[in-house]
């Protein structure tokens, strides 16, 4: 059973080479472009890290990133042959766990943080023209995201183990990608980045705070590869 299994994902494999990049392939979905507005979805990973900044010298904050997990829709509004704008509404969950320096144990500087954004990208995508079956692009926008894990309404701070964030982050967005046109569907890998305008980090009550007080800012950085279906 693995065996057949295996050659049919082989067969189909070696068919989407030969109409994506044969000599002389047949031409998918020739008018899907020509739409003035089309919807989609995507599924994907992101890896998110931090980008901190000090008010003194002192040794840094070790950021350890995971792999995390996007899903969402696209609007997609067909501006002329090379230029579309974009809305990506999704979900991106991740976790980054946290090492504060100077704790004499361990286990008080470290911090599990996780994040639940809903994500809101405006993004303008300039396409080159299209060869066969394959159209690369180059994507920018900006974007808001509500982090659902942030605890800013918490009491509570890094004295009683809560780590606090902005519940609203800005980011700007640049990255690039391939359109395929298979028989039934246009299929979109893509890779881009994300960095914060601001500061998300939510100060401790005290202003000498192990956690927080020579922090002079907390900025989200990430890396998303999505996977787009229309």
């Amino acid at each position: 059973m693995k065996r057949f299994l295996l050659l049919i994902l082989l067969i189909f494999s070696l068919n989407c080479s030969a109409q994506l990049f044969g000599r002389d392939p047949i031409i998918n979905l020739e008018n899907f472009d020509k739409q003035r507005v089309s919807w989609g979805y995507y599924l994907g990973f992101n890896y998110y890290d931090f980008k901190f900044e000090y008010e003194n010298i002192d040794k840094d904050i070790l950021v350890e990133s995971t792999v995390g997990f996007n899903v969402g829709l696209i609007g997609n509004l067909r501006l002329n042959e090379y230029f579309d704008v974009r809305f990506e509404p999704g979900l991106s969950f991740n976790q980054r766990n946290l090492s504060f320096p100077n704790f004499a144990v361990e286990a008080d500087g470290l911090r599990e943080v996780k994040s639940t954004y809903i994500h809101f990208p405006l993004l303008v995508k300039f396409s080159s023209a299209r060869t066969g079956n394959i159209k690369p692009f180059l994507v920018a926008g900006v974007s808001t995201a509500l982090n659902l894990s942030s605890n800013v309404n918490s009491k509570e701070d890094n004295s009683s183990n809560v780590f606090r964030m902005a519940k609203w982050t800005n980011f700007y967005e640049v990255g690039l990608g391939i359109d395929l046109y298979l028989e039934y569907f246009k299929f979109t890998p893509s890779l881009r980045g994300v960095f914060s305008f601001n500061d998300e980090l939510i100060r401790d009550e005290d202003p000498n705070s192990p956690w927080t007080g020579n922090v002079g800012s907390m900025k989200t950085r990430g890396v998303f590869l999505n996977f787009t279906f229309q």
